[in-house]
C-alpha cells in the first residue's frame, strides 16, 4: 500500500476532517520521534502506511463492539489508541508505564483537542481496573495472544471484542490461545501488509 493509497483509504471511510487531524497527529508523532525512540527512524517516510492507516484499520474490525470505552494496551506512541480517538467518539484509555511516552500521549491529546475523551494511565495494564468492563482491547507489539488475554481479561466482559495487529504470528498465536481460552477467534488479513494478521477475538474466558 502507497502512501497515498493509505490516505486515500482513510479518506474515503472517515472523512477529510479526520484525515486532518491525523495529519496533524503524524507531525507530532514525527517531532517527538526527533526526542524519544517513538517509532523506528526507517519507517518515517511509510508514516501513513506502517503506522496511521495501519492503525485506522482497526476501527472498523471493532464496529460490532458496544457502546463503552476503547482500551489500548503499551500505547506507546499512540499508536492505535490515538488514532482510535481521533476516528470515532468513543472514550479511549491508553495505559503506558513509560514516564517519557506518558507525558507524550497526555500532550499530544491535549494539542489534538481530545484529552477530554482520552484517559492516560501511568500503569502496566496488570494493575488497571476500569470503573466498567471495556468494550473493546487493542495492542499492538505488546505480548503474544496468550499472555495478552490473561494480563486484560480483568478489565473486560462477554461483549468485549478484541482487535490485535498480531503480524505473521497470527494464525499460530490463535491455536496455542485456544488451549487456554475458549471464545470466537478469527483472523483479518491486514489491509497495509498483506501477509500480517489481525485477531478479531469475542466471547473470550478462560477454560
Amino acid at each position: 500500500m502507497t502512501e497515498e493509497d493509505a490516505r486515500t483509504w482513510v479518506r474515503d471511510r472517515f472523512g477529510v476532517s479526520r484525515e486532518t487531524l491525523l495529519e496533524q497527529f503524524g507531525a507530532i508523532l514525527v517531532a517527538e520521534s526527533e526526542q524519544q525512540n517513538l517509532i523506528a527512524r526507517s519507517t518515517l517516510p511509510e508514516l501513513w502506511s506502517r503506522h496511521l492507516t495501519d492503525s485506522a484499520q482497526l476501527v472498523p474490525l471493532a464496529a460490532a463492539a458496544p457502546a463503552g470505552p476503547w482500551l489500548d494496551v503499551g500505547s506507546g506512541a499512540g499508536l492505535p489508541g490515538i488514532v482510535v480517538a481521533l476516528l470515532t467518539e468513543r472514550p479511549v484509555i491508553l495505559v503506558e508505564p513509560r514516564a517519557k511516552r506518558v507525558a507524550f500521549l497526555r500532550s499530544a491529546a491535549e494539542q489534538l483537542g481530545i484529552s477530554a475523551r482520552v484517559a492516560v494511565v501511568a500503569s502496566r495494564v496488570e494493575s488497571f481496573r476500569p470503573e466498567v468492563p471495556v468494550a473493546v482491547v487493542s495492542a499492538r507489539a505488546v505480548a503474544e495472544l496468550s499472555a495478552l488475554l490473561l494480563s486484560t481479561v480483568s478489565c473486560t466482559d462477554s461483549s468485549t471484542v478484541w482487535v490485535l495487529p498480531k503480524g505473521r504470528s497470527a494464525h499460530s498465536e490463535v491455536d496455542a490461545a485456544r488451549a487456554k481460552w475458549q471464545g470466537r477467534f478469527h483472523v483479518e488479513p491486514s489491509i497495509t501488509q498483506p501477509d500480517s494478521g489481525i485477531v478479531v477475538a469475542t466471547q473470550i474466558g478462560a477454560r
